[in-house]
């Protein structure tokens, strides 16, 4: 297992139990207990754990694993997801795209959709997150406006008050939003305050707010509300999705894409 992959699973495992031991772990992950407390104290110096005796447990009430280290996580999954919900957006529409790894993938499938490229049917799309406008910039045909702010070094966003003035004065016809957590109560969550307050001025300015998040965020609260479930219009998620967190949803007015 390569290095990386195993931090993936580390972190997946510290997020579902809260804590870890080295020899559950090793077991777990199929790799020597000196290899798993080399990966822990690598992580710890990231501060994306804290180590303790015999293991390690969450840092904080949630963590937020680096950008780089999300990107190859479910993206089957998250590549059919993006597909999903960039189908979803009218030509000549303005769409607001908030960070993340899967609304990443929704800004490059909106970036190729052929007739997005006409001329009647050109885009605005609005983004508080650094990665998405480099990669939107040299589409001539999308034009990207930023919000300002302060980055946020572990999604590349933009965040704080720079940010939200900007975002009041615009009209949105989609937010697409990414998300740490999805539950039928608490709605769609974010593990920061920041990052929460940017997505949540994001979907109040849309006609329409669209939450892409595959199945192994449903059922999660994380630290910040972003909008309550009767404030979501579409939920684009995979078919691995509970099916009874679906219903629960949908009758809360959710419409749910499973693909």
């Amino acid at each position: 297992m390569k290095t990386q992959d195993r931090w993936l699973r580390l972190m997946d495992l510290l997020g579902d139990r809260g804590r870890i031991e080295v020899v559950e772990a090793a077991r777990l992950l199929g790799v020597s207990a000196a290899t798993v407390r080399r990966d822990l104290e690598e992580l710890a110096g990231q501060r994306l754990l804290t180590r303790t005796h015999g293991g390690a447990v969450r840092a904080g009430v949630s963590y937020d694993l680096p950008l780089r280290y999300k990107a190859t996580r479910r993206a089957a999954e998250k590549l059919r997801i993006a597909k999903a919900a960039a189908a979803l957006v009218l030509p000549g529409s303005v769409v607001g795209l908030t960070g993340g790894t899967t609304t990443s993938e929704v800004a490059r499938e909106l970036a190729t959709r052929p007739d997005l490229a006409e001329a009647d049917g050109a885009l605005t799309v609005v983004t508080n997150a650094i990665d998405i406008a480099g990669e939107l910039a040299v589409r001539t045909h999308i034009r990207t406006v930023m919000t300002g702010g302060v980055a946020r070094p572990a999604s590349y966003e933009l965040t704080g008050p720079l940010a939200a003035a900007v975002l009041e004065g615009l009209c949105l016809d989609y937010a697409v939003l990414g998300v740490n957590g999805l539950d039928p109560v608490v709605g769609a969550s974010a593990v920061s305050e920041g990052e929460a307050g940017i997505n949540r001025a994001m979907a109040v300015r849309a006609e329409k707010v669209i939450v892409v998040a595959d199945s192994t965020k449903l059922g999660r609260r994380a630290f910040v509300t972003v909008s309550f479930p009767r404030e979501i219009d579409v939920l684009v998620t995979d078919t691995e999705a509970p099916p009874e967190l679906v219903a629960a949803l949908t009758e809360q007015g959710v419409e749910v894409l499973c693909v």
